[in-house]
């Protein structure tokens, strides 16, 4: 049987490793080593370098396992498990020096996500969590708000970089939002607004565009800290369906009728 505590300890010193290169990297950083994979899809050295690093420990670990990464170090599929990594989530921000980036790899284990990893690497915190535990960071158990009305409730989203198509939905729900509650944040990481919903710094975060390997580790803490997953329409398609909605369980129904009522209206992929 799988031990998935030992596992998680050894992929957190993995997380640990990539960071502390991503930051000693980012001295001195140069956008002339920035590639455009496609519109405001940024890459460089720094994420291939680290994403190599992640996949070659985790090879050690788990041998079986296959890769869902974001820049294709390894395209192998596993039977049972996959790894899903993004090794720098925050690109953008760590391109224009900014400290808000974060580590993010998560197990697979056929559809069911059984392990996550998310090392804020800035404020050098470890949000971790595996199995049917619970979850924690930096040893402490965390747990999702218990606000129950939406005037109390503090929302990170994410700006559309690359599909424009539903902005006005979008839009529409920024408009609400902002006079139903305390305020908007958006951090440009959804790795790390995801786990800030798990201990309680967000209340909701929403955004679509988004892949498998932004959202599979934080999700999975969102929900091992008592929080409430699902994508734009309350089905569970929020890993590859490219929309999510994390709230803390209270605030879920209000929260969420909002992002259904302007995007599915909207929705041209609608039967």
């Amino acid at each position: 049987m799988m031990d998935y505590k030992e596992l998680c300890v050894k992929v957190i010193e993995t997380a640990k490793k990539a960071g502390a290169f991503m930051k000693k990297e980012q001295e001195g950083f140069s956008e002339s080593k920035v590639e455009e994979k496609s519109i405001n899809s940024l890459v460089s050295y720094v994420d291939k370098t680290a994403e190599k690093m992640i996949v070659d420990d985790l090879l050690k670990y788990l041998p079986e396992a296959g890769f869902i990464a974001e820049e294709g170090t390894s395209t192998k599929i596993g039977e049972t498990y996959n790894w899903i990594i993004d090794p720098l989530d925050g690109t953008t921000n760590y391109i224009h020096g900014l400290p808000t980036y974060a580590v993010s790899i998560a197990l697979k284990k056929n559809d069911k996500i059984v392990l996550g990893v998310v090392l804020e690497v800035g404020m050098n915190e470890c949000f971790y969590a595996y199995g049917n535990n619970k979850a924690y960071l930096n040893k402490k158990e965390i747990h999702v708000k218990t606000t129950s009305e939406l005037k109390d409730t503090l929302i990170a989203t994410g700006f559309p970089y690359y599909d424009f198509s539903r902005n006005e939905a979008f839009y529409n729900t920024l408009i609400t939002y902002t006079q139903k509650t305390r305020g908007m944040r958006r951090l440009g990481t959804a790795a790390t607004d995801l786990v800030y919903v798990a201990c309680g710094r967000f209340d909701a975060f929403y955004e679509y565009g988004l892949s498998p390997w932004d959202v599979a580790a934080g999700a999975f803490i969102v929900e091992q800290a008592g929080g409430k997953v699902s994508d734009y329409k309350g089905e569970n398609d929020w890993l590859f369906g490219k929309e999510i909605i994390a709230t803390s369980s209270n605030i879920y129904n209000d929260f969420a009728q909002i992002v259904f009522d302007e995007f599915n209206k909207n929705d041209t992929n609608l039967d």
